[in-house]
């Protein structure tokens, strides 16, 4: 098994963004409230309203490059089963996987 190098959690997510092209499931709504989801651009919302509408696997609001430089159109006001997934965790991982980007190790 290939041990992974530390990196700084504060910097990973804008040179990553795998969480945000593993799954068109992925980004779904859970626990957001009306207002919060009136937030969100109805063209980034999908046709059953039950997440973010991606193409393929990738959610429309990400911006930039898998694995190098990214960034969320709608950060503030992104669903909060992007706001949970954290650097490093399971979720994080798995999508890391997908897109052979080395785990992160929490510093």
């Amino acid at each position: 098994m290939q041990e992974s190098s530390p990196i700084d959690p504060s910097s990973c997510c804008q040179s990553c963004g795998a969480c945000c092209g593993y799954s068109a499931n992925w980004p779904r709504f859970s626990i957001e409230t009306d207002e919060e989801l009136a937030a969100i651009p109805e063209t980034l919302v999908n046709e059953r309203q039950s997440g973010m509408r991606c193409e393929g696997d990738r959610c429309s609001a990400l911006q930039g490059d898998i694995g190098k430089a990214t960034a969320c159109g709608i950060y503030a006001t992104r669903p909060e089963v992007c706001r949970t997934c954290m650097p490093g965790d399971a979720e994080c991982a798995m999508a890391r996987r997908k897109f052979g980007l080395p785990a992160i190790a929490i510093v």
